[in-house]
């Protein structure tokens, strides 16, 4: 697992760690883990979009004349945020700014590839994220300082790793041009529900226990979806009903001290409704003590079933 960035600080050349990433140095950069082996890495960070595109772009021309199943898990704009030379500066943000502009392209990159293969009308695209946005996610890259007064979140709560709105609450697009008429859903879905709405959608058994089919809410012909789901942050669960989110008492810091980002943490139990107040500013616990029995019991009958399907 040698040299790290503790161990020998001079070989963090590209950049330097702030909280966590001080671990195994390759390309000059401190990491999260060890790698060992005693070989120069095998990728390189500038390159990553590029590898990743041209070989999802590769799969579909080679699999264009027969269904197929692309999982395309981009880095952008995760961390560390190591832009191609041709993105880097360009967004006047820093290298997060870089990295969300080199997403965009290679988000570009696939519908282009989809479309000049005659594909485009005959593919479903799902473009979503694992978890809410945050700023300092463990390095010195000016995404706090060259964020100005940007809100990632807009009017949510919270941010990765949060039991709040934005720590789950991810942008989530499906797109498939004369299929899909263009809008907003509020109808609640998960990505577990992507895989049973897939099988769904293909007449198969479904392979997911957790996942539901919502094909409907995906494909805009319903506005419902689940009706009730788990949150999890670090170990602690959250339970949403409908338009109700349930936090039950926690100890722990309120915000997180490396990444600033309010945790969802109380001493007290949270309620809210979501529809009139998806900003979580008025906690309705107090006022609805029996709406908080009910969904807590509901919440540890799913923890201790495994099952949010009734």
């Amino acid at each position: 697992g040698e040299p790290t960035a503790l161990s020998h600080p001079q070989l963090c050349t590209k950049m330097k760690w702030h909280h966590g990433h001080n671990q195994s140095v390759h390309n000059g950069i401190p990491r999260i883990g060890f790698m060992r082996g005693g070989k120069t890495a095998l990728w390189q960070d500038e390159t990553m979009a590029d590898t990743f595109v041209t070989r999802a772009k590769r799969f579909i021309f080679q699999n264009r004349h027969h269904p197929f199943f692309l999982y395309l898990a981009l880095h952008q704009p995760h961390v560390p945020r190591v832009p191609h030379p041709r993105f880097a500066g360009k967004s006047g943000l820093g290298p997060r700014g870089d990295v969300i502009l080199e997403l965009d392209w290679c988000v570009g990159e696939i519908i282009r590839c989809l479309k000049d293969n005659n594909l485009d009308k005959n593919t479903l695209v799902i473009f979503t994220s694992d978890n809410g946005p945050v700023l300092n996610d463990g390095y010195y890259d000016e995404a706090v300082e060259k964020n100005g007064d940007h809100k990632p979140a807009c009017y949510l709560r919270g941010g990765k790793s949060s039991l709040f709105e934005a720590g789950t609450r991810v942008p989530f697009i499906t797109w498939w041009p004369g299929t899909i008429t263009a809008g907003v859903s509020n109808a609640m879905v998960c990505q577990m529900d992507i895989i049973a709405s897939l099988a769904g959608f293909l007449n198969m058994k479904n392979p997911s226990p957790d996942g539901e089919n919502v094909m409907d809410a995906l494909l805009g012909k319903s506005r419902q979806g689940r009706t009730e789901l788990l949150l999890e942050a670090n170990g602690k669960v959250a339970y949403r009903n409908r338009d109700y989110t349930y936090i039950p008492p926690y100890e722990g810091d309120v915000v997180s001290k490396n990444t600033k980002v309010e945790t969802g943490l109380s001493k007290e139990p949270q309620l809210y409704f979501i529809q009139n107040d998806s900003s979580q500013q008025h906690n309705l616990a107090a006022q609805m003590p029996e709406k908080v029995r009910y969904f807590q019991q509901r919440m540890d009958s799913i923890l201790h079933t495994g099952i949010t399907k009734k």
